[in-house]
């Protein structure tokens, strides 16, 4: 039996909205009960999240598309009444366009704001993962087939040669926050992280951009190296929130440098001036 689900790779998504709009396409006054009513106006059935990161001049934006993850332990299904919500043998989540009138409880219960209220029907609606195409043949839905740079793939979990399963395989795929005991079927790849950047100048020579300074990054368990670039910049990504680490400057023929950062926000240790060596 195939369970379907979709791993949405952070790192690709450019912000061009063309899922957003496929999915209004759709669904903008098209009913296709039994799975899904017609898409009212103000509906981002697949949200596109900006997060900007950083203070200037390093900044750094990404964009997180976020639809209806069809949450293993739902929390609208336990909110709903009357069967108002169930979960297809492929793993779709569908909320019932008839058995959910009036069921506004249904939208406060998710915690990815991804169930939207339908005033004029009355109707808490949602991403169906174009079931209504699914079943007619579709290998996907419209916004993974409307996405230019791939960064929404979807396919059978179950099925080890299907790219979504070995995507989850590399054990590299992870939920959205606030992050469920158990991964739901859409996962996230290159979720934004705290981050770090500086910039090395060398005290002798503040006209010269040092290329190739080693800066080392500890935070008591391992330690992490990188290099200046040809600007004499340096950045640190991936980092864990709330964190205390150790940065340590090392240039032959200048004196090390070593400071404390803490993740608290995505910092900008400034300009690091390496003064020679007696």
């Amino acid at each position: 039996m195939t369970r379907y689900g979709m791993v949405i790779d952070v790192e690709r998504c450019t912000g061009c909205f063309n899922c957003f709009l496929a999915c209004r396409d759709e669904h903008s006054g098209n009913d296709h009960r039994p799975v899904s009513a017609a898409q009212p106006d103000g509906h981002s059935w697949i949200k596109v999240r900006e997060v900007e990161r950083g203070s200037y001049p390093k900044v750094k934006v990404s964009y997180v598309p976020v639809p209806c993850l069809h949450c293993t332990d739902a929390p609208c299904m336990d909110a709903a009444i009357g069967g108002a919500i169930y979960r297809r043998a492929d793993g779709i989540v569908i909320i019932d366009p008839d058995k959910a009138a009036g069921q506004h409880g249904i939208v406060s219960a998710c915690p990815y704001g991804a169930v939207f209220w339908n005033a004029a029907e009355n109707l808490p609606q949602k991403c169906s993962f174009c079931a209504h195409l699914l079943d007619d043949g579709w290998k996907e839905p419209r916004c993974v087939e409307a996405c230019p740079v791939q960064a929404l793939v979807f396919g059978d979990l179950d099925d080890p040669r299907s790219d979504v399963a070995r995507l989850c395989a590399e054990k590299r795929v992870e939920a959205l926050a606030p992050k469920p005991a158990e991964l739901p079927p859409v996962g996230y790849l290159g979720l934004p992280k705290f981050f770090f950047a500086g910039e090395i100048v060398l005290g002798d020579k503040p006209d010269e951009c040092p290329e190739g300074v080693t800066v080392r990054l500890r935070d008591g368990k391992q330690t992490v190296t990188a290099f200046t670039d040809n600007y004499g910049d340096f950045e640190f990504n991936g980092l864990e929130a709330d964190a205390e680490y150790v940065l340590s400057i090392e240039q032959a023929g200048y004196k090390p440098r070593e400071l404390r950062v803490h993740t608290g926000a995505d910092p900008n240790v400034g300009t690091i001036v390496m003064e020679p060596a007696a």
